[in-house]
């Protein structure tokens, strides 16, 4: 138990796992969940992206530069991500291919490292294998709150609410990063929101100690 005259909560969020074989065995060995981060190890190599939102474009995006190919796979006839989105990435045919209607069931590999991915066709529940050198989750995030539902207000997707100076419902209770931002989601906006929840933070202590009541 730790005691606190204030709390900075900076739990950041966990991306979406598909929970399928193979995807734990082969973490880190090919399946990734970001782009950004590890997109440069797969110069020259076949790389698949899970997901039909703007973070799935993002990824498919950064693989772009790097990988030999890229292929998509959604659920879904059509994208949910935003058009201009939609548009940078459906324009660039030459190198990304997206399959429709699909889902991954399972990663496969060789022992050592992602060869490929098992996929089923949902209208037609046609299976077939998809050989892949990384395979990239980007079907969104989950905050990491469970230890605060019971105290602070989560909004519908359990996200930390927070007002503009990143106070929660709780007085001397602060949030910042991922935890209350499922939008922007990038480090920049969360050192920020850090940087503002640090400053806050150390007002409402100011604040205590000229009442006296520390």
């Amino acid at each position: 138990t730790y005691l606190a005259r204030t709390v900075i909560i900076c739990t950041g969020a966990s991306a979406r796992r598909l929970n399928i074989p193979g995807e734990d065995t082969y973490f880190g060995k090919g399946v990734s969940t970001c782009a950004v981060c590890d997109a440069a190890f797969y110069r020259g190599k076949k790389t698949v992206v899970v997901g039909g939102g703007d973070s799935a474009m993002e990824e498919a995006l950064a693989l772009y530069k790097f990988a030999d190919h890229v292929t998509i796979i959604h659920r879904r006839d059509t994208f949910n991500a935003s058009k201009i989105m939609q548009d940078r990435v459906l324009k660039l045919s030459d190198k990304i291919t997206v399959i429709w209607d699909s889902e991954a069931l399972e990663v496969l590999g060789d022992g050592k490292v992602v060869t490929g991915v098992k996929l089923k066709n949902l209208k037609t529940g046609a299976q077939r294998e998809l050989t892949t050198n990384g395979f990239f989750l980007a079907i969104g995030h989950l905050p990491n709150t469970a230890l605060f539902k019971d105290s602070t207000t989560l909004d519908q997707l359990n996200y930390i609410i927070t007002d503009k100076k990143q106070q929660t419902n709780l007085v001397g209770v602060y949030a910042a990063g991922d935890v209350q931002d499922n939008f922007f989601r990038q480090a920049v906006t969360s050192a920020g929101s850090g940087a503002a929840a640090a400053i806050a933070a150390e007002r409402y202590l100011e604040h205590l100690k000229a009442e006296g009541r520390y």
